[in-house]
């Protein structure tokens, strides 16, 4: 490991480069006016959306290297990921709205990802790999009527990064940084991320390949007198192959590999333990595009194979698949009037002593209306099929009323929307509490609130949400099983967001959440969340941004104890400093989180990162 003198030498040649940066030219980039997709499937300006849709750019996720997708979508305002905080490794839950995992639906590409051998049926975010996303958008709110069965609390849609317009262009990526607690400023290099992605357009041929592979060490899962260190590694193959076959129609088929290693400890007792968890996934995928006149008929489609083994002291493996179609046709009446009509199908397995799985076939259908006197609708219904429960009918209607200004617009929006949630293949046949007598979760979603908007230098949303959740699927500690809770509960809250460019070289981002879940102990879920985060170009290549996150009291379950106890409150501060070199072509970045070296609980018994510092680079040939 690389010692303090080494890392300060790294960093004083990283801020030498500052001097030379400023005699280097930068061309100047054209803002485009903002759109949202995922709410409706259609580009609508963000004025005619009925929702506050969250978008991460490009350039946000630029300014964000070296971080997992977790720790990114935890800035964000009604989020609230466990364990992003701590040794990475650990996802211990995720948290929308008040929600749990299952009530979040996570999109690649189109695509539902979920993966069935798992209890809960959720995606693990380790997958992630940060270097290989374009975009992320996030749709708060039911959305069961566009993306089916678990769009109850949020969707993330993430988009991968599309070919260069160049016969052969490449990016390469590469960052080292400490991996420490706040108890132990050993300031070793312990984390190391590297990406690399060949693209490029050939006529009608376009392709990526992509690498990246992430490793980190240096601290213990949980917190015990040894402390022995559980390392983490990450491994991620992409392909995408694009073909125009014609002017009007567009085919691309992708391929993923994904492998992690990583150590854990035993939280039973909270004691260091030699554990190991692997796991792979590979999916294959298919997404075509026909255009015609009025608009455009899609699918798509992927396999996808997961398989995970636990080695410890309950030595178990786990294997699923899915098998995911979605045929949409959009089509424009007119510039007002917009329409989606698809058809959705879901085959989950796994193998628990014997195959199970059950499948999903959803039609379902919706229109955007656009009026020329600001009133805006957003409705759909959804007829999801199971193979177990039978049909469910869902539903959402989204109206919204902008009021344009000289230079801007208020606009009101309100959403009442239901969803559906059956329970998991493991929670139904699985090997730990099972029970094949567990009926499908309801819930109701209603949503109020406004945004007011001055050209691009101000944006200003604030949103009231309460959801009812009805048959929610719980495991009881005391008897060992899976049961439905036979009373509702009740989440209801309230999300501010603040984007200000106050100056021209100064921007401020920032969000507040208030939640607020009755009818059972709402671990690890704030009341009370903040985040802010301020950036200033000094020139067109030099820039820093300050963040500040507070995490109100909470409560966590003691698994030594069976016991709940409140968590306080804790505030984090980071530093990030990026400098462009090479006319663009080449980009330094330091990053320092925990600035102050807060020490904080986060999940009762595991670690949690310290001060710690990453430099990097990031280089486009």
């Amino acid at each position: 490991m690389l010692k303090k003198g080494v890392l300060f030498w790294i960093l004083s040649l990283f801020i030498s480069a500052f001097t030379l940066a400023q005699e280097e030219e930068q061309m100047e980039v054209q803002e485009l006016d903002e759109v949202v997709v995922s709410d409706s499937r259609f580009s609508l300006k963000r004025e005619n959306s009925g929702k506050t849709v969250i978008q991460i750019t490009q350039e946000d996720l630029a300014k964000s290297q070296g971080k997992t997708v977790a720790e990114i979508i935890n800035t964000k305002s009604g989020i609230e990921i466990a364990g992003s905080r701590g040794r990475e490794g650990e996802v211990l839950g995720v948290f929308p709205r008040g929600g749990r995992g299952r009530q979040v639906l996570i999109l690649i590409d189109g695509v539902r990802v979920s993966d069935p051998s798992s209890f809960s049926q959720e995606y693990d975010l380790r997958l992630l790999n940060t270097s290989a996303i374009e975009s992320i958008e996030i749709i708060k709110g039911a959305a069961s009527t566009l993306y089916g069965m678990s769009a109850a609390t949020a969707v993330i849609n993430i988009t991968t990064k599309e070919a260069s317009n160049r016969k052969i262009a490449a990016n390469l990526q590469s960052s080292i940084g400490t991996n420490q607690s706040a108890t132990d400023q050993n300031f070793n290099i312990a984390e190391f991320r590297n990406a690399a992605l060949i693209s490029g357009s050939l006529e009608r041929f376009t392709y990526n390949l992509g690498f990246s592979n992430a490793y980190s060490n240096g601290l213990s899962s949980i917190i015990t007198p040894e402390n022995e260190e559980d390392p983490f590694s990450r491994y991620n193959v992409d392909v995408k192959i694009g073909y125009n076959v014609k002017n009007n129609f567009k085919l691309v088929l992708y391929l993923n590999n994904t492998n992690i290693k990583t150590d854990y400890d035993e939280s039973f007792g909270m004691i260091d333990a030699p554990y190991q968890f692997l796991s792979e996934q590979t999916r294959v995928g298919i997404s075509s595009k026909w255009s015609y006149k009025k608009g455009d008929i899609n699918l798509n489609a992927a396999y996808s194979d997961y398989s995970s083994e636990n080695i410890s002291a309950f030595p178990s493996t786990f294997e699923g698949s899915n098998y995911v179609a979605d045929l949409y046709n959009r089509y424009s009446f007119s510039e007002n009037f917009l329409t989606v009509v698809g058809l959705n199908y879901n085959l989950d397995k796994t193998f628990i002593e014997e195959n199970q799985e059950f499948s999903l076939v959803d039609p379902y259908a919706n229109i955007v209306y656009l009026s020329s006197f600001g009133l805006n609708l957003n409705a759909g219904t959804r007829l999801n099929i199971h193979s177990e429960y039978g049909s469910q009918l869902v539903y959402n209607i989204n109206p919204s009323y902008t009021y344009n200004l000289s230079s801007g617009y208020v606009k009101f929006m309100g959403t009442y929307a239901t969803s559906y949630i059956t329970p998991s293949l493991s929670q139904l046949y699985g090997i730990f509490g099972a029970n094949d007598m567990l009926e499908p979760e309801t819930n109701r979603t209603i949503e109020g609130g406004a945004e007011y908007k001055t050209s691009k230098a101000l944006r200003l949303s604030l949103l009231y949400f309460n959801r009812k959740e009805e048959n929610y699927v719980f495991f009881d500690n005391d008897l060992f099983q899976y049961f439905n809770a036979t009373e509702a509960i009740d989440v209801q809250g309230v999300e501010a967001e603040l984007q200000w460019k106050p100056l021209e070289k100064l921007s401020i981002d920032a969000n507040y959440t208030f939640t607020e879940r009755v009818g059972d102990n709402a671990i690890r879920l704030p009341k009370h969340k903040l985040n802010f985060l301020a950036g200033y170009s000094f020139s067109k290549k030099t820039f820093a941004s300050f963040s500040y996150a507070y995490t109100g009291k909470r409560v966590d379950t003691n698994f030594n104890s069976f016991e709940d106890e409140v968590l306080d409150p804790f505030s984090l501060f980071g530093i990030y400093f990026e400098q462009k070199l090479m006319h663009d072509r080449l980009k330094l970045f330091l990053n320092i989180d925990n600035l102050f070296n807060e020490e904080f609980t986060e999940v009762i018994g595991f670690t949690t990162r310290g001060r710690n510092l990453r430099i990097g680079l990031n280089l486009s040939l």
